[in-house]
């Protein structure tokens, strides 16, 4: 080897020439002495590494009184070296050093051929890519390979019998010494992986450590082994791997749009990136699409964003901000291709001109390279992610960064879209809902009521709960609450079709068990279904799901009597407070859910003293997982009881006390303070089933009219109570009765021990008979049948301000 401008000294004697081969080692020197040249043979020779000897003295390679070589483990190596100084230009140019182990260059060839089994081990030794060391049981170094020598930057006498927490501080190699102790300690092996930044990397890198003992044949534990990879490209191909696969289950557990977006953030923040930003158009919060993508600048509304004060791109106060169409935001959406940029391309620059508040803001920031990939999901862009790093210890996203944020954003773009959908139909679900349901406090004689509906959390979809408040003939009220199974907008519908039909059921004055079996039956038997082929039937057959699960409460309050009828269809039972304040479960029979079929339902009767408070709920007021639901009751009892102003007070005051985290179901909560009406204003007869007996009823009635003040409707209540009594007795059983109640109307009831129901029909000019009814139909405002455990019960009700003294003309 010879320095391209020099020429040689004088010659050599042959004795002291070398023969230069494979056993010849070669350094070259500036004329400083400073080694600027280093061959192969000379690594192999002396042990150093090219990058750990240039620009060190070439007197360093020998021993103090120049007799032979000095090894990079300290012991010295007998050579034959030869020394030549180099001319150049007729200056001195530096010195070259040409050494060769003892022996002749035969006996060096003859032993690379065949080398014994101690140079095959050092050579494995120094060689070895992996980084080795060797400690001793108080984890000082003995002795490390040129691959460890070259990451610690040290030279092995400068190593030797420290510590290397001592020379290089670091908290994984401090560390090491623990973990070398321990495997002395112990003799067994282990193995560690940590983060250690070497001397001349910018970054920490990933390493894996083996550490395993070293015997002697004894058995005993004489020094600790190490060796350590440095493994940073697998470890962070396994972190993206790791990412996708985390991706999949932590991002989309809730149909939230802000926080499904949160979660992408939250996933990738810091693992990925310093910042990440996930910004939607503003209609994909309301549920919609955007109708159009614009070419110009682009307004799009934060979803999301970690850290959650960021160091760019913060948005105005209503959470929106314009994006320019020359920003990479406006252009991966106008696009819809991703885009990976450094901070100084032409593109950002133009984008810094256009946008003077994002320049300072990512400058201060010292950020550096930037991803952004639009949101799209099935073929619409919804929005863009913005994946940032500015940390110096970070490196520039690659270009397979950027495939790892498109799959990423890819996943998370069909969660946001299943939110956007859910928040879509859960808006549709509410508002029918809302729009089906009764609205403010419903005002009724019989009693004051308030209620609640409160639709499940976002998190879940809007559910089938309903109640209602139905004013029945005779100043009687119908309260009902009802569950209907499963979620969405068809919950919702069949919720209001279910309300319909109980509306419908209640018109024609059924006893509670009647109207849930007839109810269950539209439930069961839906059109077509019901086997005899017309696919006809009763008002609401055709209007019900024959697959819809539901359970119903349906109770009735006459406040004539002070009675109420109750009767329940797989729907919990209600509370009663008494005057008193003690509250109790009303004990009524459990009958089967809605849809099952052929399965009887039972009422049950109770007497309510006046002031009583009855509270109709559905199951989402008292299941909550984790709680048992007996103790839930309990605490609505309790809840039922507190002193408040209002029944609306009331309300609240009890969705409050069983309030139990996030809502997962309806809650539909119908509560009902009863009135009695006084007995003044209520006036009973029992009445002989002898045809005499109607004169001296009339009688009665005309002075109870009196006594009322209501002299005025004495005509058409005479006319009434005649017809209805006569047909009592000539056509029903005994016992009759008659009631007259006065409230807002003037009702008259007449019952009697038959089932036999009458009905309206239009008499011929001959007949002497048949006129009975249709009188009453025209001479009042409404008039029916019910039908009781006893028998049947026919009414008629006048409007109290309505003149009746003279007959009008038919």
């Amino acid at each position: 080897m010879a320095h391209p401008h020099a020429r040689s000294g004088p010659p050599l004697p042959e004795s002291a020439r070398i023969h230069v081969g494979t056993a010849a080692a070669t350094a070259v020197s500036d004329p400083a002495g400073r080694i600027v040249l280093w061959s192969g043979a000379a690594e192999a020779l002396w042990g150093y590494a090219p990058e750990e000897v240039i620009g060190r003295p070439l007197a360093g390679l020998l021993t103090t009184d120049g007799a032979a070589l000095l090894h990079r483990d300290g012991h010295s190596v007998e050579a034959r070296v030869c020394v030549s100084p180099l001319v150049a230009s007729g200056q001195p140019g530096g010195f070259v050093l040409i050494a060769e182990a003892q022996g002749t260059a035969e006996e060096a060839r003859s032993g690379a051929q065949d080398p014994g089994d101690e140079a095959l081990m050092r050579w494995a030794f120094e060689q070895h890519p992996a980084h080795l060391g060797i400690f001793d049981c108080e984890a000082r170094n003995l002795k490390q390979n040129r691959t460890m020598a070259r990451a610690t930057g040290l030279r092995e006498e400068e190593l030797r019998d420290r510590h290397l927490g001592e020379l290089v501080p670091d908290a994984a190699l401090i560390e090491n010494d623990r973990w070398i102790r321990q495997v002395a300690a112990t003799g067994e092996a282990a193995q560690r992986e940590t983060f250690l930044r070497v001397p001349g990397e910018p970054k920490p890198h990933a390493w894996t450590v083996d550490f395993y003992p070293l015997r002697d044949p004894l058995g005993q534990v004489r020094a600790v082994g190490m060796s350590a990879y440095d493994y940073s490209q697998q470890y962070e191909s396994r972190e993206r791997l790791a990412l996708l696969s985390e991706a999949r289950t932590r991002i989309g557990t809730t149909l939230e749009l802000t926080e499904t977006a949160g979660e992408l953030a939250a996933l990738l923040v810091p693992r990925f990136a310093d910042v990440v930003t996930v910004d939607l158009f503003e209609a994909v919060f309301g549920g919609e699409l955007p109708t159009s993508v614009p070419s110009g600048p682009v307004l799009l509304r934060r979803a999301a964003q970690r850290p959650e004060s960021p160091v760019w791109g913060c948005p105005a106060p209503d959470g929106t901000r314009w994006h320019p169409a020359s920003s990479p935001v406006g252009r991966c959406v106008a696009t819809g291709r991703a885009e990976l940029h450094d901070l100084t391309d032409p593109h950002v620059t133009r984008w810094f001109a256009d946008d003077p508040t994002a320049a300072a803001e990512l400058r201060a920031s010292g950020a550096h390279s930037l991803i952004t990939v639009p949101v799209r999901a099935r073929g619409t862009t919804l929005g863009a992610a913005v994946f940032l790093r500015h940390s110096a210890a970070r490196e520039s996203f690659t270009a397979t960064d950027l495939a790892v944020a498109e799959d990423l954003v890819a996943r998370a773009a069909i969660c946001l879209d299943n939110a956007r959908r859910f928040t879509r139909e859960h808006g549709m679900a509410i508002l029918l809902q809302s729009t089906l349901l009764p609205r403010g406090p419903i005002m009724h004689p019989g009693a004051e009521t308030a209620a609640r509906y409160l639709p499940a959390d976002r998190a879940s979809e809007a559910g089938g709960d309903w109640f209602d408040v139905i004013p029945l003939p005779c100043t009687r009220v119908g309260l009902v609450v009802g569950d209907v199974v499963g979620h969405g907008i068809g919950a919702a519908v069949t919720m209001g079709r279910l309300r319909t039909a109980v509306r419908t059921l209640a018109d024609i004055d059924l006893q509670p068990d009647e109207l849930l079996t007839h109810l269950d039956d539209m439930v069961t038997h839906p059109a077509g279904g019901r086997g005899d082929g017309s696919g006809a039937g009763a008002v609401g057959y055709d209007a019900i799901p024959g697959d819809v699960g539901a359970s119903c409460l349906y109770a009735v309050y006459d406040p004539a009597s002070g009675t109420c009828t109750l009767a329940r269809a797989g729907h919990p039972p209600p509370v009663l407070v008494r005057p008193d304040g003690t509250a109790e479960v009303v004990d009524v029979p459990a009958g089967p859910p809605l849809g099952l079929g052929s399965l009887p339902f039972e009422a049950a009767e109770l007497t309510i003293p006046e002031g009583s408070l009855l509270a109709l709920f559905t199951d989402g007021l008292v299941a909550a997982r984790g709680h048992d639901i007996d103790e839930r009751v309990d605490e609505l009892r309790e809840a039922l009881t507190r002193s408040v102003p209002s029944l609306e007070e009331l309300c609240d005051t009890v969705l409050e006390s069983l309030r139990s985290g996030t809502r997962t179901d309806d809650v539909a909560l119908l509560v009902a303070r009863t009135r009695v009406l006084g007995r003044e204003n209520v006036a009973e007869w029992n009445v002989p089933a002898d045809a005499a007996a109607v004169a001296g009823v009339r009688k009665q009635v005309d002075e109870r009219l009196t006594a009322w003040e209501l002299e005025e409707a004495a005509f058409t209540t005479e006319l009434v109570v005649s017809e209805l009594v006569t047909n009592a007795i000539r056509y029903g059983t005994e016992p009759i009765r008659l009631r007259l109640i006065r409230d807002r109307s003037l009702v008259c009831e007449v019952s009697d021990g038959s089932s036999t129901a009458p009905h309206l029909r239009r008499a011929r000019d001959s007949d002497e008979g048949g006129r009975g009814l249709f009188l009453i139909a025209e001479l009042t405002q409404r008039w029916g049948t019910r039908y009781t455990s006893a028998g049947k019960c026919i009414w008629a009700e006048q409007n109290l301000g309505r003149s009746s003294r003279t007959a009008p003309e038919f």
